[in-house]
C-alpha cells in the first residue's frame, strides 16, 4: 500500500486549522498530522512527525508565516503551501513567501460555502503537486538554482523587430522567471509569458519584476504590442493569444475556458505564437505540474521556431518540462541558469 502523504497545518485560527484539516482529510492519499497554532509549534510538529508538505498562514500573531519561512528553508527545505488573504497586504506578502521558498499559495475565500469548497478542493491538489516539489536547493541557503547570476551584455539583435519570445511556468516558475528574465539585456526581442496565477497577483508579479529587470515588464492588455525591450506577462483569468495585424505583433487578453486545465494557458498562447510568428518565435517551458505547453511547443518547433525547456534538476516540478520534451516539442532540456544566455545567443542567429 503506497504510503499517505503527510501534512502539516499551521494556523493561528483553531477554526481554520479545523476546516482545512476536514477539507484535506477527504483525500484518501493525504495523511493531516495534529496542527499547529504558530511557527514554534510547526517547529515541534516538524521535528516529530517529519511531514512531506507543510501549508502556512501569512498572518499569524507570534511570527508572521514569511518570517518562518525564511528561517525554516535553509535549515530544513519543506515543501510549502501558503494560505493568503486577498487583501493588498496578503498579495504581496504571498509574493514574498514565493520568493523565500513557498511551492504554491491559495487564498481564504470571500464568498460562502461554494467558495470554501473551491478553496478546499485546490488546496488538496496543490498539496499533492507540492509533494513531488524539489525543494533541496534551500539548504543552507545555496540557493543558486534561481540565484541572479549576473544580466548579459547588451547584443546587437538586428531582426528583434521580428523575433518574439515566448515563456511559460507553473508551480515554481515566478522564481524560475525572474532567474531567466532578469539575466537579459534591454534590447531583447519582445517577451510573452503565461505563469499560472489567479487575477490580482500578476500585475504584481509584473511590477515585481519590472523593478529588477533591464527590460520593462508590464500585465497585458489587449491591444499591446510585442515590440523589443518589453515583456508581456498574461493576466490572470484571462488568455492571452498573440496575433499579427499588418505586420504588428500584437496581443489579445480575453475570457475564455480553461485549456490544459488552466487560464491563461501555456498552450494557447504557444499555438497562436506559431500561427503569427512561426520560424521568428522562440518557446520555452519551464518548471511546473502537467502537460500545459507541451502541445503549443510542438507546434511551435514544427512551424520552424527554436524551443528549449527546463531541465528536471533545476526544476521544483519536472512535469511541464518533461513532456514538453517527450512529446518532441523542447530541442533540449537546460538548467535555468543557461535558458537566458541561450535566448540571447539564439536571438542573434540568422533564420530561414
Amino acid at each position: 500500500m503506497e504510503r499517505k502523504i503527510r501534512v502539516l497545518i499551521v494556523d493561528d485560527s483553531a477554526l481554520v486549522r479545523q476546516v482545512l484539516a476536514q477539507g484535506l482529510a477527504l483525500d484518501p492519499a493525504l495523511e493531516v498530522l495534529p496542527p499547529a497554532a504558530d511557527p514554534f509549534e510547526a517547529r515541534d510538529r516538524i521535528q516529530a512527525y517529519q511531514p512531506d508538505v507543510m501549508t502556512l498562514d501569512v498572518e499569524m500573531p507570534k511570527m508572521d508565516g514569511l518570517k518562518f519561512l525564511r528561517r525554516l528553508m535553509p535549515q530544513h527545505p519543506l515543501p510549502v503551501v501558503m494560505v493568503s488573504s486577498l487583501t493588498e497586504k496578503g498579495k504581496q506578502v504571498t509574493l514574498d513567501c514565493l520568493e523565500a521558498g513557498a511551492v504554491d499559495f491559495v487564498h481564504k475565500p470571500t464568498t460562502g460555502l461554494n467558495g470554501l469548497n473551491s478553496m478546499l478542493g485546490e488546496l488538496r491538489a496543490k498539496v499533492r503537486i507540492a509533494s513531488t516539489a524539489n525543494v533541496s536547493h534551500w539548504k543552507d541557503r545555496r540557493d543558486q538554482l534561481y540565484a541572479h547570476f549576473g544580466r548579459q551584455p547588451a547584443t546587437s539583435f538586428p531582426d528583434a523587430a521580428r523575433r518574439l519570445i515566448a515563456i511559460g511556468a507553473s508551480t515554481g516558475g515566478t522564481e524560475a522567471i525572474k532567474a531567466v528574465i532578469t539575466r537579459l539585456p534591454a534590447d531583447m526581442p519582445g517577451i510573452v509569458i503565461v505563469q499560472h496565477m489567479p487575477a490580482g497577483f500578476t500585475k504584481m508579479f509584473a511590477d515585481r519584476l519590472n523593478q529588477l529587470c533591464a527590460m520593462s515588464v508590464k500585465e497585458a492588455r489587449t491591444g499591446d504590442r510585442v515590440v523589443p525591450g518589453q515583456v508581456l506577462i498574461a493576466p490572470g483569468g484571462l488568455q492571452m493569444r498573440v496575433a499579427r495585424v499588418d505586420g504588428q505583433l500584437i496581443v489579445n487578453c480575453n475570457p475564455g475556458p480553461t485549456v490544459s486545465g488552466h487560464c491563461p494557458s501555456v498552450d494557447v498562447l504557444l499555438q497562436s505564437v506559431a500561427r503569427a510568428a512561426g520560424a521568428e518565435a522562440t518557446g520555452v517551458v519551464l518548471t511546473g505540474m502537467g502537460a500545459d505547453g507541451a502541445d503549443g511547443l510542438l507546434e511551435m518547433r514544427r512551424t520552424g521556431a527554436r524551443t528549449l525547456a527546463q531541465d528536471e534538476a533545476s526544476s521544483v516540478v519536472f512535469g511541464m518540462p518533461r513532456v514538453a520534451y517527450e512529446r518532441g516539442g523542447a530541442e533540449r532540456l537546460l538548467p535555468i541558469d543557461q535558458i537566458g544566455p541561450a535566448l540571447v545567443r539564439l536571438a542573434g542567429e540568422k533564420r530561414q
